[in-house]
């Protein structure tokens, strides 16, 4: 049985086989002809999608919500609504003169934005599918959380006031733990603490600032006889030694990580780790020959398939065809069948042509942003506004440039740059933040180091 595969890697045991979990998110909602919007606000509809990916995909774990907005849309962000992605938090109540800690009193419950329909919802597909299948519930991290409601300018906070940076992520790691218990109550096995932006601070940062709410967070999870997994997107290689003392269960990584590299590191604190199919370039894009090898790659890269979990790098794209998925269904069920079928198969990388600047004679400093996706990718988001920011005062002197790895051309661009990790911010040619978010000061000196 699927779910209890989960559980034998969360509980460190040998499988028989490696267990699968897609990141369907609102791909799911695709699945039966259904917005992401429509999806992440209507019940029915949410119940439905989630029930058809477990039909076609025969996860042995599945999220049953994909949406890191959710407690950040309680705690008063203004949310703008996308098609095919989950929505992105537009404001920050806590920004700039408006420094504070929300009140106590502020911490969702079971009556708060959209958790009467998601906690209903849960509860239908746990009734459904849950003897079969290990459910996750996605709450969203506490310095994401955090950031939602400061803003950028929480990285400046970490220079200039790690304290207050420490109490805000203090007092989200108790919406967390109120969001844990409320998942839990409503049938979720594994609940996931998804965090992007951990990756882009540096290990003695998140010592500091971080480490304190997250353990609280996964050790009541525990407590409440739930496993746990810790999500990060983005290059979090540096970031995996200290995640793993923070003590959850397992950690998930993206494509950005070597994850047989990362597991020699996850190895020594008997932590799961699940990764990292890539979602733009093989699951969107690629064919299904593609995506078998990839896996088949990606299982024969670790020789101890214990403490391991496969599943897509992230929240797979809205648009992933059926058939890339349950490409990568076979390969990790069925690997030997899958070994046969792509036998003497190389895959081919069909880039478009791109120009790329002559940075030497540019008359503006030129900063260029390579994300996966402003929209959906918390780290990509305030990494552009990071620029977006601080942008009247460098006008004059600098410009900037935004490229989508959704986007083919951009694609093209990402690859040709030799850039390996994203999100990345080039300043005349140059990576010069690679995962990592500069403070608005930290962004102006580089800037005007590089004018004529």
């Amino acid at each position: 049985m699927g779910k209890e595969l989960i559980f034998q890697a969360l509980r460190h045991e040998k499988t028989d086989t490696l267990p699968w979990v897609p990141f369907a998110g609102v791909h799911a909602g695709k699945l039966k002809g259904y917005t992401a919007e429509e999806m992440l606000t209507n019940e029915d509809m949410l119940v439905e999608a989630i029930l058809e990916a477990n039909k076609l995909y025969i996860p042995d774990g599945l999220p049953v919500l994909f949406d890191l907005q959710v407690e950040a849309e309680i705690l008063g962000c203004a949310l703008q609504w996308a098609k095919n992605n989950p929505p992105s938090v537009k404001s920050h109540p806590l920004e700039g003169d408006n420094k504070g800690i929300p009140c106590k009193c502020e911490i969702p419950t079971e009556e708060s934005g959209r958790l009467p329909m998601i906690l209903s919802a849960k509860r239908r597909i746990k009734a459904e599918i849950g003897d079969q299948t290990a459910l996750y519930g996605l709450i969203c991290g506490p310095f994401t959380l955090a950031s939602h409601l400061r803003g950028s300018d929480i990285f400046t906070d970490m220079m200039k006031d790690p304290e207050y940076v420490k109490e805000l992520v203090g007092f989200c790691s108790e919406v967390a733990i109120q969001m844990s218990k409320m998942y839990i109550e409503a049938g979720m096995d594994v609940i996931a603490v998804v965090d992007p932006l951990v990756s882009q601070v540096s290990p003695k940062h998140i010592e500091k600032m971080l480490s304190e709410g997250f353990k609280a967070v996964f050790d009541y999870i525990r407590a409440k006889g739930g496993f746990s997994s810790f999500f990060v997107c983005g290059n979090a290689t540096k970031q995996i030694e200290v995640m793993c003392q923070m003590g959850p269960d397992g950690i998930s990584v993206d494509e950005n990580v070597n994850l047989a590299k990362a597991k020699e590191v996850s190895d020594k604190y008997n932590i799961t780790i699940g990764g990292n199919i890539p979602l733009t370039t093989t699951m969107l894009f690629g064919t299904q020959e593609d995506n078998m090898k990839c896996v088949i790659d990606l299982i024969d890269s670790i020789e101890d398939h214990r403490n391991l979990i496969i599943s897509p790098g992230c929240d797979m794209p809205y648009d992933t065809p059926i058939e890339n998925t349950v490409a990568c269904a076979t390969a990790v069920k069925h690997p030997d069948k899958a070994r046969e079928m792509i036998a003497n198969y190389s895959a081919v990388v069909d880039d478009v042509e791109v120009e790329i600047p002559d940075y030497a004679n540019l008359d503006k400093v030129l900063i260029e942003l390579f994300l996966l996706d402003p929209e959906q990718c918390a780290a990509c988001t305030y990494m552009e506004a990071s620029v977006v920011d601080a942008y009247e005062d460098f006008k004059d002197i600098a410009e900037y440039r935004v490229y989508k790895y959704f986007i083919r051309e951009d694609i093209a661009r990402t690859r040709k740059m030799g850039i390996q990790n994203l999100p990345t911010m080039c300043i005349n040619g140059e990576q010069v933040y690679i995962s990592i978010i500069p403070s608005k000061q930290e962004l102006l000196d580089e800037i005007k180091k590089r004018v004529k």
